[in-house]
């Protein structure tokens, strides 16, 4: 009886206008901005503004959490919880991570941005990396970049009808190496999403080069081995983030070491991987040291963007619509230092990315005909921003 109350509460919310922000594809709108943090020593928790896709403008609303380097969130498809991933400091490597679920203040039917804490579960790991909401809202997702064993670790944590977290219903650990001397020791889970059909999951594991697919029975928290189990990158790549093309035929993964984006055939019947190219995130002649961190398709389907973070620039393709194969447009300069994550709001009008070594976030304009940025001059001031989420308000 009570699973199904959930299932009822989850499909009403759905059905009533509480949709996932992606949904919210080519509107004009408001949004609140939530800006995770990764040093402790600079920033005291989760920060908001206000942002409004017509203008372009952002108002601060300040601290709205108080948290210990929250680095990575992730938004509900109600719109009413946010779910955040905490380390640890980097003296405190015997301690676990947490996994933090707020409710999303409201008064008279409107968002007003302000964060406050349902509870907190342990993460499985002590680095958790990533978390991502299952697209029917039943389940957090969470990747963890090492565990005290010194293995990567990803967990299913059931939500309550509330939005608080129960235990983890799922746990998986990973063994093994990969060639390069340094990143790859042992694994490093480094992503954890749901397919767009939410049949599947996908886990990208940086230390292995692999990325684990399995079968997800949404109800029950829990994860099986797909077959085949997964899919392997080229030896020494570090794949990081996934996106998937919204039509569920091709997927993207951003690979970190090797600052490239590699293109897969998907499957959504099978859950099946068929590599189809890779492509460098730097410009030919650039020599220095860099690593990619972050990926994402545009509302429109037509453009594709990867994060450099040592370069400190957006690189922006063009998506083949037959073979979903990419062509670079340009790199743009992030303006700041460390870049290491960004987002594009719900019209696609706008990119702000954050520049993690600069303590800022920088907003862009995008052209939804080229796939091109272009500098707005408007940047903001917050310690170390580690992800940008955006939620868009009615």
């Amino acid at each position: 009886m009570k699973k199904l109350l959930l299932a009822l509460t989850f499909m009403f919310a759905t059905i009533n206008g509480a949709l996932d922000p992606t949904l919210a594809v080519g509107k004009g709108g408001k949004s609140i901005v939530y800006i995770g943090t990764f040093r402790g020593d600079t920033s005291k928790g989760i920060y908001a503004w206000t942002f409004d896709s017509e203008s372009g403008a952002m108002e601060p609303l300040g601290l709205v959490a108080v948290a210990s380097r929250p680095l990575f969130l992730a938004l509900h498809p109600n719109r009413r919880f946010l779910y955040a991933v905490s380390r640890p400091s980097p003296v405190e490597r015997t301690h676990k991570g947490v996994v933090l679920a707020y409710s999303i203040d409201s008064h008279m039917g409107k968002l007003g941005g302000k964060l406050t804490l349902l509870n907190s579960v342990p993460s499985g790991g002590i680095d958790p990396a990533y978390i991502s909401v299952d697209k029917t809202g039943h389940n957090v997702l969470v990747a963890n970049y090492g565990s005290n064993s010194g293995e990567g670790a990803v967990a299913v944590f059931p939500i309550k009808m509330d939005g608080s977290l129960a235990e983890a219903s799922e746990s998986i650990q990973y063994t093994g190496t990969g060639v390069h001397p340094q990143r790859q020791q042992g694994p490093h889970s480094h992503a954890i999403d749901s397919a767009p059909d939410n049949h599947f999951v996908i886990v990208t594991d940086l230390g292995l080069d692999k990325l684990f697919v399995y079968r997800f029975d949404v109800r029950q928290g829990r994860l099986s081995a797909n077959n085949p189990p997964f899919a392997t990158l080229a030896p020494g790549a570090g794949p990081r983030h996934i996106v998937f093309d919204p039509g569920s035929r091709w997927l993207y993964v951003v690979n970190e070491i090797q600052s490239t984006i590699t293109t897969f055939a998907y499957d959504a019947s099978a859950g099946t991987l068929k590599q189809l190219q890779t492509i460098s995130t730097l410009p030919k002649e650039f020599s220095g040291a860099s690593s990619a961190a972050e990926v994402r398709i545009h509302p429109n389907r037509k453009f594709l963007y990867g994060l450099n973070r040592g370069h400190d620039s957006v690189a922006s393709f063009a998506i083949n619509p037959k073979t979903g194969m990419l062509t670079l447009v340009e790199l743009v300069s992030t303006q700041g230092k460390t870049a290491s994550n960004f987002n594009i709001d719900p019209s696609g009008s706008w990119l702000i990315a954050a520049n993690q070594g600069s303590d800022s976030i920088v907003m862009f304009k995008l052209d939804q005909n080229t796939g091109k940025l272009q500098a707005t001059g408007k940047s903001f001031q917050v310690g170390t921003p580690s992800c940008v989420s955006f939620l868009p308000v009615k």
